[in-house]
């Protein structure tokens, strides 16, 4: 798969301002859940927190690598060329939906999320209970997997990432532009206001939205060629 090829360090770089952008979302939704956590556990030290987000990145990594294989299987299943361009239209339709939903404009509610919500809640709230580093870990892991329109999006845009790794190494950037506002949660949550918090989720929607129409362009274009190419 070659869409992406081009543009990859565009690519690679939309995502990483999605995730710093995103930063007040990810505040908002997750900040009291990891300041909680490092409470309830009271571990000391950097170790814990360079677990905790390290596994929280390998889940990022994770969800990139499976997205970009499934997004190869789905291409190996029809015809090469037009398949890819096929899948490339499709991934920036819902990159684009998932934006809106951002931004409170689509018309469809994001309800997905990578594994069962109750589940995750359940686990999450256990592993304070396996000691500082482990416990740790667990958490961060667990936290990565936690339902969001944002990390969807990205998911959806690795599945036409031109080989595993790059789709790895596109929600791996994602989840490093999250890591300065997630690494300082219990510090920041309580200093950014609605307001801040809002104008960025509107810029990581923005992005995300450019991000959906790039794709869909280029997969629009990689079709018409292949198109006229077996016609």
């Amino acid at each position: 798969m070659n869409g992406l090829d081009p543009a990859a360090g565009l690519t690679y770089g939309a995502a990483f301002l999605t995730g710093l952008l995103g930063s007040g979302h990810c505040l908002g939704m997750c900040g009291g859940l990891v300041s909680a956590f490092f409470l309830r556990t009271q571990a000391r030290g950097l170790a814990p927190h360079l677990a905790y987000h390290g596994a929280r990145l390998g889940s990022y990594t994770l969800i990139g690598l499976a997205a970009a294989l499934f997004g190869a299987v789905l291409v190996g299943t029809g015809g090469i060329g037009l398949a890819q361009g096929v899948l490339q239209i499709l991934a920036g339709l819902v990159v684009i939906l998932l934006g809106l939903d951002l931004l409170g404009l689509s018309p469809w509610r994001n309800t997905l999320g990578f594994a069962p919500l109750a589940w995750l809640r359940r686990q999450f709230g256990q592993a304070s209970r396996r000691g500082p580093l482990l416990g740790a870990a667990i958490g961060g892991a667990i936290n990565g997997l936690m339902p969001c329109s944002m990390t969807l999006a990205m998911a959806v845009q690795a599945t036409t990432a031109p080989t595993p790794g790059a789709g790895a190494l596109l929600l791996l950037a994602f989840g490093l532009g999250t890591l300065p506002a997630m690494s300082f949660a219990s510090w920041l949550f309580g200093r950014l206001g609605v307001r801040a918090r809002k104008r960025l989720l509107q810029a990581a929607a923005f992005t995300v939205i450019a991000l959906g129409l790039a794709t869909l362009w280029q997969g629009s274009r990689y079709f018409l060629v292949m198109y006229r190419l077996i016609s």
